[in-house]
């Protein structure tokens, strides 16, 4: 049964003129190396708990996300992980600080984009001695990751979030400059797992967001962790029309650390023991809504492969819509319109909606702002390359200090809503152990627990 949407609460008309503070919000604990016997495809599958339990599977008989392009927001994603081949198909990179095509790790969270894009369209991989190679799916599944949507497309955006980036580019430069490439490239969802700890954003983000809604993007963004400081939702999972996903526990509950509340909420996945892939062909264990997230945008690129032609709210609408009701009866600041179920969003009849059940930036700008941003203009296309194979160098444009109108943010924005549980894959049996912390390349951060250097494990 669908429920009633509620608004969403928007951020107050002056905000504090500061430029953003960037850091990570995750603890983050290293673990050591153990090896072990050969594993079996059906192991991978047991641990990767979501896709059967959030119908992720049987939604597989309908689509599985061919012809769907999802921008990946994030560190910048290793395309040359195993699972990642043939996945990522174009990129760009914002932050100043990377490589043209997206491709480069950059800021401090360097495993963070790789485990979102495995997570969200992971090929898996057949063994070095495997006679064949079966598509991901029900059936002879590979081994390694298998994302959500294992035949989408990825566009790799990288951002430098997390310690302060060399180029000088803030993130109120980088966001939108991220939002627009990716729409203006054929993105056809948007996932963004990062936010900062609170609802305001900067005024600059609007025409950004809006651009997108008008080009009928979906995008899906994390709703932040409570463990990292998030007691609220942050933006920009707080704007209004962006579909905003929390985190639930193993016993899917609202998870007590993975996870923050708020009336912006759209959906629950899991966002506890999930696994995932890092730079450099290893895997390891994490948990937080920067998971959950590209578990439900992963559902929005199947729903946008089986029905091209369906616009953006009524995709936002087939989800919560379908979802499994939870806590409080009716929409809830723990678990928004209930729980993801997949298979009834691919295979469910649904009315449909005259408006996003989520709202729309283009009306709350009406409302809460100043000044005309109904039809705001393209980005240049000279200024911002497409999605090719070679990409021009990207210059670093003069760092422009924010004015107090455009510093929506007096708080931190982060990146990596997760706690990595880093677990390192030796053969292809995963044993996840607490280990004492090991000292490495990368010292712990004030405020961010930053985890150690993570060693090689499992590759092919």
């Amino acid at each position: 049964m669908q429920k009633h949407a509620t608004g969403k609460t928007p951020p107050p008309g002056q905000a504090a003129a500061a430029v953003l503070a960037l850091l990570l919000a995750a603890c983050c604990l290293a673990t050591g190396l153990f090896t072990a016997p050969a594993a079996h495809a059906d192991e991978w599958r047991d641990k990767q708990y979501w896709l059967a339990e959030s119908g992720i599977t049987k939604a597989w008989e309908v689509s599985k996300g061919a012809g769907v392009k999802v921008a990946v927001i994030d560190s910048g994603v290793d395309a040359k992980h195993p699972d990642l081949k043939g996945a990522v198909v174009g990129g760009y990179d914002a932050s100043g600080s990377g490589q043209p095509d997206g491709q480069k790790i950059v800021g401090s969270k360097t495993e963070h984009g790789t485990l979102v894009a495995t997570m969200l369209a992971g090929r898996g991989h057949q063994p070095a001695d495997a006679t064949a190679s079966p598509s991901p799916g029900p059936g002879l599944p590979p081994d390694g990751i298998v994302g959500v949507a294992p035949e989408a497309q990825i566009l790799s955006v990288s951002t430098w979030l997390g310690s302060t980036n060399p180029s000088g580019k803030s993130d109120q430069d980088q966001i939108p400059e991220a939002v627009r490439w990716a729409v203006d490239n054929g993105a056809k969802v948007i996932n963004i797992s990062l936010g900062s700890t609170t609802p305001q954003w900067p005024q600059s983000w609007d025409a950004a967001f809006l651009y997108a809604e008008q080009k009928d993007v979906v995008i899906v963004a994390a709703a932040g962790n409570r463990v990292g400081g998030n007691i609220q939702v942050g933006a920009p999972a707080t704007i209004p029309g962006v579909l905003t996903v929390a985190g639930l526990d193993r016993k899917g509950t609202a998870s007590v650390d993975a996870s923050s509340q708020g009336i912006s909420i759209g959906v629950a996945a899991p966002a506890e023991n999930l696994l995932g892939g890092i730079p450099g062909g290893s895997y390891a264990e994490w948990q937080g809504t920067s998971g959950s997230t590209p578990i439900v945008a992963g559902v929005a690129a199947l729903i946008r492969s089986k029905w091209p032609d369906m616009n953006a709210k009524q995709v936002i609408n087939r989800i919560v819509s379908t979802a499994k009701d939870a806590g409080a009866p009716g929409k809830d600041p723990l678990y928004g319109f209930g729980v993801l179920n997949a298979e009834a969003a691919l295979k469910d009849d649904v009315p449909e909606v005259s408006a996003n059940p989520l709202g729309s930036i283009a009306e709350w700008i009406r409302v809460h702002r100043r000044g005309n941003l109904a039809t705001p203009a393209p980005v240049p296309t000279a200024e911002l390359p497409s999605a090719v194979a070679t990409l021009p160098e990207a210059t670093v444009p003069a760092v422009k200090a924010p004015s107090q109108r455009d510093s929506a943010l007096g708080a931190a924005v982060v990146i990596g809503f997760g706690l990595l549980f880093v677990a390192i894959i030796a053969g292809a049996v995963i044993q996840l152990r607490r280990a004492a912390r090991t000292q490495g390349e990368f010292p712990e951060e004030p405020d961010s627990g930053v985890a150690d250097r993570v060693d090689s494990g499992r590759k092919t």
